[in-house]
């Protein structure tokens, strides 16, 4: 699933490379991704409209247009953004084109169907209406707020990591690497990472999802460009740990298979 890495360069590529472009055309040859608009107002709405910049909220990409809003995209399970030349052809499982006068078109991409695009008056309305938690990456969720955020009920500390309404950006993949840098077990409650074990954690958000930005990694297909001594290259049946040479092990979380180093992360 594209998580914060994901999206943060999905969100420059449109503020590097499509800021500024006005939309010629607005096609949606699936209108089933869309949330509470139909594909002919869409179209309408966009068609004329200049990109004038975005924003990522955790998991949530925002075009903010001159005119019409911004437009929100979560990009599911497999989703991408994609910017095509005008020699390219429209890739496949394209449910979303914007066809930029220039002839380049932004193909907002989502194999299996399960993202979604709405149009919503500004981020923070939509953010806000979602409940979503903080951004995890914004300076403002510093390590005061981080802790609060662990609270103090009896849920592992992977699936506090993992839930969108305490803080945005995290999900399965991101969590085994973050736990894994900071030592800690995935089904550790999370009320007793306090002190210095919540600052470790903190420092290992930062580091891992940092690292995976600045290398240009999101989905686990190009994980091959992370530091070798992260967990996510390794992170397959039969995998080993980078630090121990330990058979890593799988375990189940919110229904999603993670996986960690039994001697590094010691339960």
């Amino acid at each position: 699933m594209p998580e914060l890495p994901d999206v943060e360069l999905f969100h420059r590529l449109v503020r590097d490379r499509c800021r500024g472009r006005r939309i010629a055309a607005a096609n949606i040859p699936d209108a089933g991704i869309l949330q509470g608009i139909s594909a002919e107002s869409l179209a309408r709405r966009l068609k004329g409209e200049r990109l004038a910049s975005s924003r990522r909220h955790g998991k949530y990409l925002f075009i903010l247009l001159d005119g019409a809003g911004a437009l929100a995209m979560h990009f599911g399970t497999n989703g991408a953004l994609k910017l095509q030349s005008r020699s390219e052809e429209d890739p496949v499982y394209t449910r979303l084109l914007l066809r930029f006068d220039d002839g380049e078109r932004l193909a907002y991409v989502n194999p299996r169907r399960i993202g979604r695009v709405s149009l919503c008056e500004n981020p923070e309305a939509f953010v806000r209406d979602a409940g979503l938690g903080p951004d995890v990456l914004d300076a403002a969720f510093d390590l005061g707020a981080f802790t609060t955020s662990l609270g103090a009920g009896t849920r592992s500390i992977k699936s506090v990591l993992m839930d969108q309404a305490r803080m945005a950006g995290i999900g399965n993949i991101y969590a085994d690497e973050i736990l894994f840098q900071a030592g800690l077990h995935p089904a550790l409650p999370a009320r007793r990472v306090t002190g210095e074990s919540a600052l470790r954690l903190f420092r290992a958000m930062h580091k891992t999802l940092e690292t995976a930005i600045r290398c240009g990694v999101g989905a686990e297909q190009a994980v091959g460009r992370l530091p070798k001594s992260f967990l996510l290259p390794h992170r397959h049946k039969g995998g080993r740990c980078p630090r121990c040479g330990t058979l890593l092990v799988t375990v189940r979380e919110s229904g999603r298979t993670g996986y960690y180093c039994p001697h590094c992360q010691p339960g």
